[in-house]
């Protein structure tokens, strides 16, 4: 049917080609930003599957930034119980030589001048080990002379180790490798080995004369309990953590990918779409060409 009113073969191209512009410029905006899904309307669903999915990588992201600052956190307090360790070790092996008949007078006044100095630093350590400004050991119990800056460790420490509020770790040093201990009873033990240690402490009157060396040995000894136990419980919490973040690499890295499989251009299959859709535009815009001369057909007829 030849018509100059209706153009059925203009109408019909003109449509192909709005359709092949639409493709066009979809497949160059992916190709510009890198993103398959550039608004909801390019998938809807697969854009609120995404999101979640981000929102899980983000905060998996903060959480292994957390463990690995609790970790040095936790490796501070080990290293500063590590010298603590020394110290003691030192300390007794003072002991036990005063506690020796070779030892003179003179002797044990010069290995209780060391001793007591160890003492001071035992509080030293203890009382102004820090972490972030915030103390980090110091006990809790006020009415032996110690300050309110109450160590963060002196109490039950919750960690976050995910993207939810059910994601977390705990470590109480209540009960610590087996005993009945944290920073008060730890604090009474170091009190009971050294009078320096603590001079407010009524049992810190342990020294090396010949009358109290040996209840000096064995607060010595009680002591290195208490701290081993602490150390183990500080090392296997940072093991734990450790192995937190292992796995929540693990899972971030997995759940980026099926992120991007959702998000990114795959940009060989949109290069094809792309050329594709330059050349049906083309040739469309050729064939509108020939269709508005289809017209002038009518005019022969009238001659």
């Amino acid at each position: 049917m030849l018509s100059l009113h209706t153009n059925a073969a203009a109408l019909s191209a003109q449509n192909s080609i709005g359709r092949t512009q639409s493709q066009l410029s979809t497949s160059q905006t992916r190709l510009s930003t890198g993103f398959r899904v550039n608004s909801a309307m390019d998938d809807a669903a697969g854009l609120q599957i995404a999101t979640r999915l981000k929102a899980q990588t983000s905060g998996m992201a903060m959480a292994m930034r957390n463990t690995q600052n609790s970790i040095s956190m936790l490796q501070t307090g080990e290293g500063a119980f590590d010298e603590v360790t020394t110290m003691l070790i030192r300390m007794k092996d003072l002991a036990t030589q005063a506690a020796d008949a070779s030892s003179t007078t003179k002797d044990i006044t010069a290995l209780q001048s060391e001793y007591d100095a160890l003492g001071n630093e035992l509080f030293n350590i203890v009382r102004n080990t820090t972490f972030g400004g915030q103390a980090l050991l110091n006990p809790t119990a006020t009415g032996t002379g110690i300050s309110a800056n109450v160590g963060t460790l002196a109490a039950a420490v919750k960690f976050q180790i995910g993207a939810t509020s059910s994601e977390t770790m705990t470590l109480d040093l209540t009960t610590a490798g087996g005993l009945t201990n944290n920073m008060d009873t730890l604090n009474t033990a170091l009190g009971n080995v050294s009078a320096n240690y603590n001079t407010q402490n009524t049992a810190g009157n342990a020294n090396l004369s010949t009358a109290n060396v040996a209840a000096t040995l064995d607060s010595i000894t009680t002591a290195l309990d208490e701290v081993g136990a602490i150390r183990s419980t500080l090392g296997a919490a940072a093991n734990r953590l450790d192995h937190v973040y292992n796995n929540l690499s693990n899972v971030s890295t997995n759940t980026k990918a099926a992120t991007g499989r959702i998000m990114d251009t795959d940009f060989a299959t949109e290069s094809s779409n792309m050329t594709s859709s330059q050349m049906l535009l083309q040739a469309g815009t050729a064939m509108l060409k020939q269709s508005n001369s289809t017209s002038s057909l009518v005019m022969s007829l009238l001659q």
